[in-house]
């Protein structure tokens, strides 16, 4: 265990640790607003859990489970815990898997149902009169596709998982996972049993972003199990700035729900702010602040909160810069031009759009944002969209490592991913011959990655198909062929055209996207940063640049007009664009450790400051126009 082991109880923690201890029901759910030290709790928790009940686990075989969103959480997790096998970290997908991979029968007659299914949302498509005729012809041909699938099941002789479908071959990909899981779990009381005796306690990180019909699913097992087994969750509602979470976790008969106030990020000027959002919410009102050390005594760090706002005109970019200057200028502080420490300066945007101009990933963000699914819009801001995921995890790690001759590295990706390195695909083989092939394909796979080679993502998908260094996704084979058919470049923004524009993009952009992902850049975008913190954060606001209609600032600040849907989902009790932009203001602004500067391109920059400060957010002297 680490340091955060050695941090003081808060009164939260101390009020966990008894209820982990107790005989009764322990369910539980912790709502930890953002800088509260949620991870820390949580570790500290499980801490509590090995001293309590390390001994007995241990002895009858068991776990305690702690799943949590992404890979970085599921890796600073570990990184507190250490090797300690008495604690399963692991990603929703990683967790599920581990429970439903017995159930193999089970499993090929989901699949069975699931090419059913398929089937019949293609011949829906086909069945509307109103649908063009290259859909119909796609359906037509998805539809043959899955047949010949469903007569090729029985021949699987087991199923595993990996980054896409591939039913086939027996492989099943990470929406898969998330569809059978929670439906094996509901469905199956032999599946509820295993997963108790097995994982008695299980702890859910970053509950809020969590999938509804896995939180149901564990929810059913609690519900059966009061005593024995302890399921608890760690989040924020407030965080939740993605549509698909699960949100708010209503907590049932002998739950206990826990909150905790503390907030040891932001400094007292950005404090106040994020109270006043917060208390448009849930009102759950922060305490404390960031201190520091000052000749012996803790004090409280002040920092500040600013607004500027600029016209929204041509020279936006020009604008934003001036601004920057600007805010160097009067605080005496060249951090707000920083651009290499992403430590210390955070310039957040709402959308993809200004970040990928700067970066070199313009018609990347335009195919998979605009007018594009939600799956795809939202994959593509944290790089969990299904036809930019091989590129994040395996294309572009292969070829920097090749840039930088890490061999080993390069071996590495290729042993986990590429079905050359199977064992039928490496036994008998000529070992130098082998070797020699793959260098000559890994070099020819860079080169096409190169700005200027030409080569379109399209091109680089044909080519790790066509040499076997990839297992693509299933949806991959329909559009593979449908990019070798295509005649000319396709601009028309659309949901059906968003996979094929992707792949006729320029090879080399991945490179910049791959950048921004990985936070190598200043810029990041406003859903992106939850968890992370910086000195400096600056928050642009430009909701003509956003083509979506999940996030309106204009709305929020009561200067845009709702629309009838939007009143109809405020009226109804249901999520609407005015809570997900509140919840994604909270968000960003909550990042900063010493300064938040807010910059909001507006038409009517008169109109917005007097907006602002009626929502009273920040003090009145804060709030200005800005128009150099």
């Amino acid at each position: 265990m680490t340091s955060r082991i050695g941090k003081p109880n808060t009164k939260t923690d101390t009020d966990l640790h008894e209820r982990l201890a107790s005989d009764g029901n322990r369910h539980f759910v912790m709502v930890a607003g953002a800088g509260s030290g949620k991870t820390t709790s949580l570790v500290k928790a499980l801490a509590q859990i090995e001293r309590t009940q390390g001994a007995s686990l241990r002895r009858n075989g068991q776990q305690v489970a702690c799943i949590t969103y992404t890979e970085v959480a599921v890796e600073e997790i570990r990184s507190d815990v250490g090797n300690d096998d008495l604690f399963h970290v692991s990603t929703i997908h990683s967790f599920l898997w581990s429970v439903i991979k017995p159930f193999q029968n089970n499993l090929r007659e989901w699949v069975k149902g699931r090419l059913h299914e398929k089937t019949a949302e293609e011949q829906e498509k086909i069945d509307k009169p109103r649908t063009r005729q290259a859909t119909k012809t796609r359906a037509a041909e998805n539809i043959e596709r899955y047949r010949i699938q469903l007569g090729e099941i029985g021949n699987v002789k087991g199923f595993r998982y990996g980054t896409g479908s591939d039913y086939t071959n027996g492989v099943l990909g990470h929406s898969d996972i998330l569809r059978i899981g929670p439906a094996f779990i509901h469905d199956h009381a032999l599946m509820r049993s295993v997963l108790t005796q097995r994982f008695p306690v299980i702890f859910v990180d970053e509950s809020q972003d969590s999938d509804p019909a896995f939180v149901e699913a564990l929810r059913r097992l609690a519900r059966e199990t009061p005593q024995g087994f302890c399921l608890g969750f760690f989040g924020d509602p407030v965080q939740k700035i993605y549509m698909q979470g699960a949100g708010s976790i209503e907590h049932e008969d002998g739950w206990e729900t826990l909150e905790k106030p503390e907030n040891f990020r932001c400094p007292q000027a950005v404090l106040r702010v994020i109270n006043r959002i917060r208390a448009e919410d849930d009102g759950l009102e922060q305490t404390r602040g960031r201190h520091e050390n000052v000749n012996g005594e803790d004090v409280p760090v002040e920092g500040t909160a600013r607004v500027l706002i600029l016209p929204a005109d041509d020279r936006r970019q020009e604008r934003l810069e001036n601004a920057r200057r600007w805010l160097a200028h009067q605080d005496r502080d060249r951090g707000w031009l920083g651009s290499e420490d992403e430590e210390a300066l955070r310039l957040l945007v709402l959308v993809h759009r200004m970040a990928a101009a700067r970066l070199g990933f313009p018609s990347l963000y335009s195919a998979l944002n605009d007018k594009s699914s939600e799956d795809l819009s939202s994959g593509l801001i944290d790089g969990t969209a299904w036809v930019v995921r091989p590129f994040l995890s395996y294309v572009m790690p292969v070829a920097l490592a090749r840039k930088e001759k890490r061999e080993f590295e390069i071996m590495r990706l290729l042993r986990t991913h590429s079905p050359r390195f199977q064992p039928k695909a490496v036994a008998g083989a000529d070992t130098a011959g082998f070797l020699n092939a793959l260098q000559n394909d890994i070099a020819e796979l860079v080169a096409m990655l190169e700005p200027g080679s030409g080569a379109r993502i399209g091109d680089v998908v044909n080519f790790l198909q066509a040499n076997n260094l990839l297992e693509l996704d299933e949806r991959y084979g329909a559009l593979i062929q449908t990019f070798a058919e295509s005649e000319g470049q396709v601009t028309d923004p659309a949901p059906e055209n968003a996979t094929l524009r992707f792949m006729q993009c320029d090879a080399s952009e991945l490179w910049g996207y791959l950048k921004y992902i990985e936070k190598l850049s200043p810029f990041a975008t406003q859903q992106g940063i939850k968890g992370a913190e910086f000195e400096k954060v600056l928050v642009v606001v430009d909701d003509q640049e956003s083509r979506s209609n999940a996030f309106s600032y204009g709305k929020y600040f009561g200067v845009t007009q709702l629309s009838d849907t939007d009143q109809a989902h405020i009226d109804a009790g249901r999520d609407s664009v005015i809570g997900r932009t509140l919840r994604l203001f909270y968000v960003c602004c909550s990042r900063a450790l010493s300064d938040l500067v807010v910059i909001i391109f507006a038409e009517d920059t008169t109109r917005m400051r007097d907006a602002i400060t009626r929502k009273a957010f920040f003090e009145p002297d804060c709030v200005s126009i800005f128009d150099d």
